[in-house]
């Protein structure tokens, strides 16, 4: 995404807008603020982020959408705090929500960070003069904050590794997988899976990104590829011992060793990566699931390290060990045909493409053992 000029990121198309539904409010109706011609005193009480937190302006004619958003992954970032809190320990949370608060809060999304203006963590400014979008521009949007994974490897942004086949072929956008509900936060209802059955209870708030039902799924789209008479033989012989994954992603991104401070010379927060590197491994699911039921999925090297967050104290995840720092990834770069689903001992007898013990770390071999693949699958005599 090009950076804006000044006055593109905050120019307001007073013609256009004047004939939007929400055009028909004043600037103060939802900035607050004071009318006024002079600079100084319309600015006075300004609020810049009228979408933000629980008495967001959207729901007074949004009430249904506002209701579970607060409780959306996009605005509470609870993956955060589900992940970095299982490898401590109570007494370090404040340190750990500072932070937080310094290198991470920034990412949260309000309303409009997808509906009208670029979100501020990717560099801000208005779509498109504070027209409101129904469906978010994905570079602007959606992939300004998602970049560096997936809008590169869905766009085919690294050199020699084709675009997501959704992209390339279908020319798909994020929300046409991703709907409005899941990224609202709705809460899935049983019935979703269970159309006949009369039990509408929800599951509660995810904690995580692959936290409850799996929405959107493949299967949603490719039901037919997976059973019936057509279904590749490949399919019906691994059933839901494979994600999908496993045979139709390429290459991806991983990387080591995230650390966070605040810099001397200008007193702004930071980070730094140790390393950033394309891979694809095979590991175990170190969670399976009712909906995720797989015994192998792609595996991603998350940047974490037991010193990641040391600017903050010492020693602040003693149970770094509790959790893989290869973990399952659904990367975004799917292909109909792969270098692993060439041939059946493309998999079978290969241990270039499974996360065995001799790719980990050593300082991490216990950290990953629930993913680190020990035996892999037999080299088949022929490929059938």
């Amino acid at each position: 995404m090009a950076p804006l000029e000044p006055w593109e990121k905050y120019m307001v198309n007073i013609e256009a807008f004047s004939k939007d539904v929400h055009g028909q409010k004043s600037c103060v109706d939802c900035h607050g603020g004071t009318q006024s011609d002079d600079k100084e005193t319309a600015h006075q009480g300004l609020i810049h982020r009228p979408s933000e937190g629980e008495n967001s302006v959207c729901k007074e004619c949004h009430p249904n959408v506002q209701q579970h958003y607060v409780n959306s992954l996009h605005y509470t970032q609870q993956g955060y705090f589900t992940t970095m809190y299982a490898r401590s320990v109570p007494e370090n949370h404040d340190a750990l929500q500072q932070a937080f608060d310094n290198h991470c809060a920034k990412c949260h999304t309000t309303c409009g960070d997808c509906h009208v203006s670029t979100p501020i963590s990717a560099g801000g400014g208005l779509f498109d003069g504070h027209l409101f979008k129904r469906t978010p521009p994905m570079t602007r949007s959606c992939t300004a904050c998602h970049g560096s994974r997936v809008g590169d490897e869905y766009m085919g942004k690294h050199e020699g590794i084709p675009g997501d086949v959704h992209f390339r072929q279908g020319r798909m956008n994020c929300i046409d997988c991703h709907s409005g509900s899941s990224l609202h936060g709705d809460p899935a209802q049983c019935t979703s899976c269970h159309p006949g059955s009369k039990d509408t209870a929800a599951m509660p708030p995810a904690d995580h990104r692959y936290a409850g039902f799996q929405s959107p799924s493949c299967e949603s789209c490719h039901a037919a590829s997976l059973t019936g008479p057509d279904a590749p033989k490949m399919h019906t012989q691994h059933g839901t011992k494979l994600s999908c994954q496993v045979c139709h992603s390429v290459t991806y991104t991983s990387c080591d060793g995230c650390h966070v401070a605040i810099s001397e010379k200008t007193g702004n927060p930071f980070f730094e990566t140790q390393g950033t590197y394309l891979t694809f491994f095979i590991g175990r699911n170190p969670n399976p699931t009712f909906v995720r039921p797989y015994e192998y999925v792609p595996v991603r090297h998350i940047p974490i390290a037991p010193t990641s967050y040391q600017f903050y104290g010492a020693n602040l995840l003693p149970n770094f060990n509790a959790l893989p720092t290869w973990a399952y990834a659904t990367p975004h770069n799917i292909q109909r045909l792969t270098p692993q689903a060439t041939t059946c001992n493309a998999c079978h007898g290969n241990p270039e493409i499974f996360l065995t013990a001799d790719k980990v770390k050593p300082e991490e071999l216990e950290a990953n053992l629930p993913v680190i693949v020990e035996s892999i699958p037999p080299l088949l005599e022929q490929n059938p």
